[in-house]
């Protein structure tokens, strides 16, 4: 994409930014206003103020650069290759005992310099 055409593209940013905090506040007042309403007809109201104010963040410059990272961030979520639950609990196991382990060690390692401690000192 050009300079010159992301700039028309993004020229107006300013007022989707107002829009969107408009509409989010509107959104908070009338949650406010209307508590003496159903929950879910509240609940229901803020979810299409959170979409119209997402929709108008969306199309910001920052707003397409967070949806492009959503975009990436789903595309190497799925190249992940999850352990299985041998290999899960093996690994969970392995990290019990070395945690186990360093526990002796540095309490070996404490009481021995505790100990030279109380003798120098007397």
């Amino acid at each position: 994409m050009s300079v010159a055409t992301e700039d028309k593209e993004f020229r107006l940013d300013w007022l989707k930014w107002s829009i969107t905090v408009l509409v989010l506040g509107g959104a908070i007042y009338a949650n406010w206003y209307f508590a003496a309403e159903s929950v879910l007809y509240r609940v229901i109201g803020m979810l299409v103020a959170v979409l119209v104010a997402g929709f108008a963040a969306a199309r910001t410059s920052k707003g397409s650069a967070l949806v492009e990272l959503a975009i990436g961030a789903r595309t190497e979520w799925r190249k992940v290759v999850w352990p299985t639950k041998q290999e899960r609990n093996q690994t969970t196991l392995i990290v019990v005992a070395v945690i186990l382990l360093m526990s002796l060690i540095l309490w070996g390692i404490d009481s021995l310099l505790s100990w030279g401690a109380a003798q120098i000192m007397g």
